[in-house]
């Protein structure tokens, strides 16, 4: 079970989360840091790194009064709020020891992990004050990356054994997102982190089932933020949420369906304040028909590369990719003619170099400020027109890539960042109409 920020947002919300893993006699229980206490920690290493310690200062006083405030909310015990009010002061008092050491990349990633293991130690304190038995672990302990940068189920599996006991019983209660990197030094897996912690451990627990408590309920046909008429998905394949996922549904982390769907482990995407809704059912084996939700993800620029020598040659393309692999900058959509060939990347800390290397293989150039816009579904093979469909109510838009066929679950398109709101609302309207409610399981089974 991981739950994530604005589901431990405050007093009200730690007790509901405690109701529902009161109901559970078996579970592994993933924390996300309070709402907004990550956002305040980048802030507070942004004073740090810059040298205004008064103002960093400032902002941990603050938080620390937060945190004192929530446990004086939680708890009705006096002793077990005087414990809980001790844990905050002594992990505070560490931070601001900390401050006069000296900003480091190490220190700044140390103090990033705070939010996370200080909200996790309140809530298993709160857990047992109440008898509801529960274990604290500390993810430092269990989640290591690799020199890849990335960690290993197999490695999860292994630690937790040590930790936990080869067959596991009982509640224990734990971090997302930090973890130590394979030299020992505290870092994470980024934002929304704590998903991919959850499949992972869920992975190694071979669990029955990976639940990810949000304050939304499941994933939606598009971006419910700007776009009128979107209704829950209540059943998705491992491929069409992974689609979903990196192309700009926010509801999940990039990485965190592989770890699942590579060990057969259904992901139940739930909401924290509406528990008894269906929520998305993310699992193998969804055999439904026809279009099912729409994505963007912006910050994307396009890097063309033009070239005789690409003509009737081999290498060409695996010296361009090349060079993305020395700068460890990932490419996302790719096509190519001829003599030509455009990828898009939405990570442009090395692309000055990037386009200098590329340089030397032909011309180049370079557009930012694009988006992505993924339409996902069951839309190749034996399904004729439904690519011109999509392709039909983008014709009023400015399209400067089209990636399709590289998979039976989606269409890309590239456009620019200031048409995507008119473009996820002209999908909507061409691919959805007006829609049913929802669009149920097709498959009737128990997870």
């Amino acid at each position: 079970m991981k739950f994530g920020g604005t589901s431990l947002g405050d007093a009200s919300r730690i007790r509901q989360v405690a109701g529902l893993i009161s109901k559970r006699s078996d579970c592994f229980v993933i924390c996300s840091a309070m709402s907004g206490v990550t956002n305040t920690l980048v802030d507070v290493a942004g004073y740090w790194k810059s040298g205004n310690n008064g103002q960093a200062r400032e902002l941990i006083s603050g938080l620390r009064e937060h945190f004192k405030q929530t446990c004086c909310e939680l708890f009705d015990d006096d002793e077990a709020t005087t414990i809980a009010t001790g844990i905050v002061n002594d992990h505070f008092g560490r931070v601001m020891d900390r401050l006069v050491t000296g900003y480091s990349i190490h220190n700044e990633n140390w103090l990033l992990a705070r939010g996370e293991i200080i909200t996790s130690e309140i809530i298993a304190h709160y857990l047992n004050s109440i008898d509801i038995p529960v274990t604290w672990l500390n993810a430092l302990d269990f989640t290591v990356t690799g020199s890849d940068g990335e960690p290993s189920v197999d490695d999860m599996r292994q630690r937790l054994e040590r930790l936990t006991g080869e067959k596991p019983a009982g509640r224990f209660l734990t971090q997302g997102y930090i973890c130590l990197d394979h030299q020992g030094n505290v870092t994470n897996l980024r934002r929304g982190g704590s998903d991919y912690t959850a499949t992972l451990a869920g992975a190694a627990l071979q669990a029955g089932i990976i639940e990810i408590w949000t304050d939304i309920d499941g994933v939606r046909n598009n971006d419910p933020r700007i776009v009128e008429d979107t209704f829950p998905i209540r059943e998705l394949s491992f491929d069409e949420a992974a689609e979903l996922a990196y192309f700009g549904a926010k509801i999940l982390h990039p990485s965190c369906v592989w770890p699942a769907s590579s060990n057969g482990i259904p992901i139940h995407l739930k909401n924290t304040m509406e528990p008894d809704a269906p929520g998305t059912i993310i699992r193998s084996g969804t055999q439904r028909k026809g279009i099912t939700a729409v994505a963007a993800k912006e910050g994307i620029t396009i890097i063309r590369i033009r070239s005789d020598r690409m003509l009737n040659a081999y290498g060409f393309l695996s010296r361009v990719f090349a060079i993305f692999e020395k700068y460890e900058t990932p490419i996302d959509v790719i096509t190519t003619s001829e003599v030509s060939v455009s990828v898009t990347v939405d990570k442009d800390s090395r692309l000055e170099e990037i386009e200098e290397e590329l340089s030397a293989l032909g011309k180049v150039r370079v557009q930012s400020g694009q988006a992505i816009v993924c339409v996902v579904g069951d839309i190749l093979e034996q399904h004729q027109g439904r690519a011109v469909r999509i392709l039909d109510s983008l014709r009023h838009f400015n399209v400067k890539m089209i990636s399709y066929g590289g998979s039976r679950n989606n269409i890309t398109v590239v456009v620019p960042r200031e048409e995507v709101v008119d473009i996820l609302r002209s999908l909507n309207s061409f691919l959805f109409g007006s829609p049913s409610k929802t669009i149920e399981p097709c498959l009737i089974s128990q997870v």
